[in-house]
């Protein structure tokens, strides 16, 4: 019998989101809040139907990640391992699904770069995230081929994911609304936190 439960991160296992903490210890707060102020304000001129909230994405990730070595983001991904706050009931949930042997999935927009560090000593078997393109060891800015892990995005993540390494006799997906709906449509069990 082969079980799998999928959870999000960002206001589902942890309180808060934790893409601009991170960016934060990466560049400092003065840059990273003028380069939010400023993707903030481009936004309000982007074309109807553009997700708002991947494109300040995307020109937050440009501006402070480009050019940066990989190696370089590792200090401040470590300072990220104690940030979560943890939403409790969440948590027993993925160790009790842990302890009964079904296969624990993170699935989040939080980036590659330091999700696994805030992860640590949690029972989690893979993480489907947003990942950082990498050209000789530098970071170009850009999320790579796989696109921003939220939404729609994140929810074909999960149905490649249930292909590759199902069938699965049950499904569990926790997530928060409106956000995680694609992702939970996918599932035979839906907790919204």
């Amino acid at each position: 019998m082969s079980r799998i439960a999928f959870f999000d991160f960002d206001g589902t296992l942890a309180r808060r989101d934790s893409l601009l903490p991170f960016l934060c210890r990466v560049a400092g707060f003065w840059p990273c809040a003028f380069v939010f102020a400023k993707a903030l304000v481009g936004s309000l001129a982007t074309p109807c139907g553009t997700d708002k909230r991947t494109w300040i994405k995307e020109r937050l990730l440009f501006s402070l990640l480009q050019n940066r070595p990989k190696a370089s983001v590792a200090e401040a991904a470590r300072a990220m391992r104690p940030w979560p706050r943890w939403i409790e009931p969440t948590v027993e949930a993925l160790r009790r699904h842990h302890e009964q042997g079904d296969r624990v999935v993170v699935s989040t927009g939080s980036l590659d770069l330091y999700i696994h560090e805030m992860l640590t000593g949690l029972p989690v078997d893979d993480v489907l995230c947003t990942r950082m393109e990498v050209v000789d060891g530098v970071l170009t800015g850009r999320m790579d081929g796989g696109g921003n892990c939220v939404r729609v995005r994140k929810a074909e993540l999960v149905a490649a994911y249930m292909r590759e390494h199902g069938p699965f006799t049950e499904s569990w997906a926790y997530g928060n609304a409106p956000h995680d709906l694609p992702m939970m449509e996918l599932t035979t069990n839906r907790v919204i936190v």
